[in-house]
């Protein structure tokens, strides 16, 4: 910036004298990296010393002067002798460009007047009737500061220091701490909005999220490096609520922390047994996590872990080691699936013996990851998700991952067992990769991210994921994702406008219960906290709630950014309706938080209107396919009429 233009601004600025303070390192000694509380000017006096302000390093000898803006990384090492240095903490606000930032050291031309001031700034520092004086003597200081600039504008370099690496060492110190966009701002000076632009300017994500993305890191390594409770580990990195916690962690993991662990645990045991024999080399070494429930903000779970038994020879992971290379260079499969047994389902895609010249053999499906090339009439599918999506097409996936056999909504949609004893049980996340090498699968579907490249090394994947940002998409919308991927769109329609039709007449049925200006809650309880879910992008029943039923959301339902928001006991009168479900996600949790004094004086539970529904995660509830929507509408029709068994 040039030296004019830095002169009117710091005539424009409002400037605060924070601190200052004369500083003595003995030889050798070393002032450990801190976050500069606010800008500062350092004035080396006598001894010398390697000073890092960032990532830029200084050597200061003798007479050298140094500007740094706040929030920098401070770091000071004596080398010879005695490192003498004053140093002054200000502030300065300014609502244009911003010269306090600026980075720079130099030999001044003339440091004893320099020195002259500093001195005497900080001999009448303590004294409060003389900060007046001593601000005066500060502006001097910057203005011979500003001329010697001018001196040597050829020969010291003014960079300004990077916001987003400062931003990025702020929060490696100060993760642990409620930190928000807003306190970030205020920090550095800067607007919300202009600090987060110039930090994904740098590093191509916002601040929040990588916060984000740190704390969870360390989580991970938490986990696996201590004995530390789940819950322990969240108030150590910043998450007061273990339940948020968890929820976030399975969101960007994949999987709930206590289940990360515990995998993780299983796997290693497993690793030094002298049973082991060696993975398939077309993968790099990723352990199996394990999760409940794609679908849960929290997990409560307790199953069983289902591990893959290593009891084939030696020789026979040679055999599968060659035939995994050989099916890496050619990844669709010619095997034919057996005919879908399964009552309700068209049948399933098989191969034709013979398919005529003009028929496509692949198709391009569009997914967030670019257009992907996949066999246009697939045979051999697996997946980590979307069950029940498939199998209403009429596809009977060849693998699925665990939890996926033993959805709540089978037994109700009568899937015959025949059926699901030909699905190979491929584990939890990722799914088994020996075992989906075996199966030659022509179609692979991930809805994690992290696991589609390993999924892609042994066929051909689409990455269709099941939660955006912490949402859902629309269930019918996403219905029609799985179906464009088979070229299923018309059958996905037809499905859809049977199902629309009944929605139909289900409100019908429920049009006299919710009188005119009264308003529907859904909530659910928690350890701790209390969860209640958006009108749009929420789960366990909401979508049929308040979007196929069109039951009228609260205010407060209207305007959540998430699906959902978790709040205090205290405060939920606040947000609820004049009718409430309450999601039965932990039966003892939702008994206590009802027998409160809170929740009976709620006018909702006083009359009679607060309807209880779902059966501890294993129900139609949890899943958003089409046999969980059919169910999901007749339960919540039958509840408001009564007519529940």
């Amino acid at each position: 910036m040039h030296n004019s233009n830095q002169l009117l601004l710091w005539d424009q600025a409002a400037i605060r004298l924070v601190d200052i303070r004369q500083m003595e390192l003995a030889q050798g000694e070393a002032l450990p990296a801190f976050i500069i509380p606010a800008n500062i000017f350092l004035l080396s006096v006598q001894g010398s010393a390697q000073v890092q302000v960032d990532q830029a390093e200084f050597a200061c000898t003798g007479f050298q002067l140094l500007h740094s803006g706040k929030g920098a990384a401070l770091s000071i090492v004596s080398v010879n002798d005695k490192f003498i240095y004053y140093i002054i903490y200000y502030k300065a606000l300014l609502h244009e460009a911003n010269p306090f930032q600026s980075q720079y050291c130099f030999s001044p031309e003339a440091p004893l007047l320099l020195y002259n001031r500093i001195q005497q700034m900080h001999q009448k520092w303590d004294k409060p009737e003389e900060r007046l004086q001593v601000k005066a003597l500060f502006y001097q200081f910057v203005h011979l500061t500003l001329k010697e600039l001018r001196l040597q504008e050829h020969k010291t370099e003014v960079r300004t220091t990077s916001v987003a690496v400062q931003v990025i060492t702020y929060i490696q110190e100060y993760y642990a701490e409620p930190i928000t966009l807003d306190s970030l701002a205020e920090v550095f000076n800067f607007s919300a909005y202009h600090l987060s632009s110039l930090f994904k300017e740098h590093t191509g994500i916002s601040p929040i999220d990588y916060l984000i993305r740190y704390r969870l890191d360390l989580a991970s390594e938490l986990l696996m490096t201590t004995n530390a409770s789940v819950g322990e580990i969240a108030a150590s990195i910043g998450y007061q609520d273990v339940y948020y916690f968890s929820r976030i962690y399975k969101k960007r993991k994949g999987v709930a922390p206590a289940h990360h662990r515990n995998r993780e645990l299983e796997q290693h045991k497993v690793a030094e047994s002298p049973l082991n024999f060696p993975t398939s080399s077309i993968s790099e070494y990723s352990a199996d996590l394990y999760i409940n429930n794609d679908n849960h903000y929290h997990n409560t779970d307790k199953g069983e872990i289902h591990m893959f038994k290593p009891t084939r020879s030696v020789a026979m992971a040679a055999i599968l080691l060659c035939g995994s290379l050989l099916l890496s260079a050619c990844s669709n499969g010619t095997n034919t699936a057996a005919k879908d047994s399964s009552s309700g389902n068209t049948n399933v895609n098989q191969a034709t013996p013979a398919a005529s010249e003009e028929s496509p053999k692949t198709r391009i499906v569009s997914t967030p990851r670019g257009d992907i090339e996949v066999p246009a009439e697939p045979v051999k599918v697996a997946a980590d998700q979307y069950m029940g999506h498939l199998l209403k097409l009429g596809i009977v996936p060849v693998g699925a991952r665990t939890f996926m056999l033993d959805e709540g909504w089978m037994d109700k949609a009568e899937i015959p067992q025949e059926t699901l004893e030909r699905i190979e049980d491929l584990g939890e996340f990722p799914m088994n990769l020996e075992k989906l090498t075996m199966l030659e699968p022509d179609l692979i579907i991930g809805s994690i991210e992290d696991y589609v490249d390993q999924y892609e090394k042994i066929g051909t994947t689409v990455f269709l994921p099941y939660w955006e940002e912490l949402s859902t998409a629309g269930p019918l919308d996403k219905f029609r994702r799985v179906a464009s991927i088979f070229g299923k769109e018309q059958q996905a329609e037809e499905w859809i406008a049977e199902y629309e039709q009944k929605v139909v007449e289900a409100r019908l049925k429920v049009s006299n219960v919710i009188k005119e200006g009264e308003t529907v809650s859904i909530v659910q309880f928690a350890e701790k906290t209390v969860y209640v879910l958006a009108a749009t992008g929420g789960n366990y029943g909401s979508s049929t709630i308040y979007e196929m039923l069109q039951l009228p959301p609260t205010e407060s339902a209207l305007h959540m950014k998430e699906g959902f928001e978790s709040i205090s006991l205290e405060v939920l009168p606040e947000y609820l309706g004049d009718y409430i479900f309450v999601y039965n996600g932990d039966a003892e949790i939702t008994n206590q938080a009802m027998e409160s004094d809170i929740w009976k004086s709620v006018p909702a539970v006083k009359n009679g209107k607060v309807f209880l529904y779902g059966d501890n995660y294993h129900d139609e509830f949890v899943m958003e396919d089409p046999y969980s929507l059919e169910q999901q509408l007749d339960t919540v029709v039958n509840l408001l009429l009564g007519t529940d068994k």
